[in-house]
């Protein structure tokens, strides 16, 4: 049983990886505090340290072997310790982190070495740093840095002023001297303590099978997601949008052994259906309670940005929705639940990117341009930004490059975004040239190395879009759980995410089915006329709303930025533009990056992140 000094509960929850050596004992004196849990090696020295709930680890040992699994993993404590039994080498955990469903941590000493390891989608990540000359990994990139009081990287914050950032600099964490594990590898730490290296465990999947050949496999694999969440039982609670990705996740949540609260939020959006959707969905669903929430009582896009105290290793555009994405939390709880599902997601990993054509066209010409021509009447494509896209022939080092040189550029056109490597980066006129310098610098020396996360542009916008949404999720769980309820999202787990990723682009995104492959996988377990959704709720009105109506927050923020404390941005341009909250420009959600790096900023000087460890700064 792990040593511990009170309950961690859900609260905020982290773990540290020590090797096995004398000189982590000035590592452990740092992280005591109320809460703290400890597992140790079989030398007895501390090779977890952290704060977890019960439910969120199970950890075994055979002999000398430590193995864990910290996070959301159905895998029972014998069959751990059985693979614990059979493990030989570090490099012979592949396989269980490739079957295992759930999402999670994967944790192992075997002889001396560790491996720690997040997961592919990017959601449980890993980062590690140096302490008094020993290698220690974390979950969490802002606790590593104040065991080594590192010092805060302003390049890589100016970095974050992009929109977007593009891979690989999203990886990289905002503190000097501590690093990141990409999310398709794992980190071993040697013996001797002192020297790491990162090995891949993980590569995506081809896009070869069919989808009647993957539709069986999203319904397994997706079940299995939600009975991971709702096997223990209790009460769970659901987001029931009423879209096809959400009403999913109710009615798999409903088969299971939890009890279950269907949660809607209308949309202040006159021509919003969500709310119809939903209300379809809820009378196939007798056995889940629905609650409709007031579209009044929701909060707008913005709302309470000065408020906002989390602690986060980095920041994220979800800083604008916080007040949003938690609203419903204190009387979810009052209700009972344990656990709050979202469908977020299924929109990444069901669907995919219209990227894919650039590749398709090459090898099916007269069927491309069929679907091309679809979509262009779908999305109002110019025809020459399409064609420019399709003829554009870089390599993903090149496209790089050239963004370096053409960060104050316009915002590209539609079809030219949708059809290449992703959106360029971009800064905007509130940026100062130190920032712009700085992040150029930063992209262009990227550039040299840079490699797309996989083969064509079509997968690797693909995995680029579920690893940017899932560093949002990681953050707003984060949040969740700190007031009690923490979150989960299904579709973004492992298993999921390559059953989807194995199907033909061409099947999975087309202009004349929409979500075809969810359908499939889903038709027999969701009702048929909930299947028949084809719109999609944009809540354009209500983020406009939400600028209009907390511009004074806005102008508050800029009246006394840390950004412009930084030299990073001109706080009297965005102030002149918080009182513009009509300007055209801003319908693109260009001041998000902005605005999550200066509250991000704010929230390093609440003392929370060192709270983690029970002491203040």
């Amino acid at each position: 049983m792990p040593e511990h000094d009170g309950m961690a509960g859900h609260g905020e929850r982290y773990f540290v990886v020590l090797p096995d050596c004398e000189a982590t004992s000035a590592v452990v004196s740092l992280l005591h505090g109320p809460g703290v849990r400890t597992l140790k090696h079989a030398s007895g020295r501390p090779w977890l340290v952290g704060r977890w709930g019960d439910d969120d680890i199970t950890a075994v040992t055979a002999g000398d072997t430590r193995l864990a699994v910290v996070g959301c993993c159905p895998v029972s404590p014998a069959s751990l310790t059985r693979a614990a039994e059979r493990l030989r080498d570090l490099a012979d955990l592949d396989r269980l982190a490739c079957t295992l469903p759930g999402s999670f941590h994967l944790v192992a000493a075997v002889d001396g070495r560790l491996r720690v390891q997040g997961s592919a989608s990017g959601l449980r990540l890993v980062f590690a740093t140096t302490v008094a000359g020993t290698v220690v990994a974390a979950d969490r990139a802002d606790l590593l840095a104040r065991l080594t009081a590192a010092k805060l990287d302003e390049r890589q914050v100016a970095v974050r002023l992009l929109w977007p950032v593009p891979h690989p600099l999203l990886s990289t964490p905002l503190w000097s001297g501590v690093t990141a594990v990409a999310p398709e590898n794992y980190l071993i730490i040697e013996r001797e303590c002192r020297t790491s290296r990162q090995c891949r465990w993980w590569t995506p999947p081809g896009p070869t099978r069919s989808l009647a050949d993957n539709a069986p496999l999203l319904r397994e694999a997706l079940t299995a997601a939600v009975d991971a969440r709702t096997s223990g039982g209790g009460v769970v609670s659901c987001d029931l949008s009423g879209g096809l990705d959400s009403t999913s996740i109710c009615f798999l949540s409903a088969a299971g052994s939890a009890r279950v609260i269907a949660s809607t939020w209308p949309g202040i959006d006159p021509g919003d259906d969500d709310l119809a959707w939903a209300r379809r969905a809820a009378t196939r669903l007798p056995c889940v309670e629905h609650v409709i929430w007031s579209a009044d009582e929701s909060p707008l896009v913005y709302e309470g940005l000065l408020d906002i105290d989390d602690p986060l290793d980095e920041p994220t555009i979800g800083m604008m929705d916080r007040a949003r994405v938690l609203s419903h939390i204190p009387r979810m709880l009052a209700m009972g639940s344990r656990l709050h599902l979202t469908g977020i997601g299924g929109d990444h990993v069901t669907w995919c990117s219209e990227a894919h054509y650039h590749t398709i066209l090459r090898r099916h010409p007269r069927f491309a341009l069929r679907q091309l021509r679809g979509f262009r009447a779908l999305f109002h494509w110019p025809l020459g930004a399409m064609t420019r896209a399709l003829a554009d022939t870089r390599s993903y080092r090149r496209w790089l490059a050239d963004a370096a040189d053409d960060l104050r550029g316009g915002i590209p056109e539609a079809g030219t975004v949708a059809l290449g490597w992703g959106m360029p980066p971009r800064l905007f006129d509130w940026v100062t040239p130190q920032a712009w310098h700085a992040a150029k610098e930063a992209i262009s020396e990227a550039a040299e190395t840079a490699e797309p996360l996989a083969p064509t542009r079509g997968e690797h916008v693909d995995l680029e879009q579920i690893r940017e949404t899932n560093r949002i999720l990681r953050q707003w769980d984060q949040m969740s759980a700190r007031i009690g309820l923490p979150m989960a999202s299904p579709f973004m787990d492992d298993r999921v995410i390559e059953v989807c990723l194995a199907v033909r682009p061409e099947e999975r995104v087309t202009p004349w089915r929409y979500k075809p492959l969810l359908v499939a996988g889903m038709r027999g377990v969701v009702a048929d006329e909930c299947l028949e959704r084809t719109s999609k709720a944009q809540a354009a009105l209500d983020a406009a709303a939400g600028l209009r109506e907390h511009r004074g927050d806005l102008l508050t923020l800029w009246e006394d930025s840390r950004l412009a404390q930084l030299g990073l941005v001109d706080a009297d341009r965005l102030r002149a533009l918080a009182q513009r909250p009509d300007t055209p420009g801003l319908r693109h959600a260009i001041l998000y990056s902005t605005i999550g790096c200066e509250v991000w900023l704010r929230t390093l000087e609440t003392s929370h992140t060192a709270s983690l460890m029970g002491r203040p700064f």
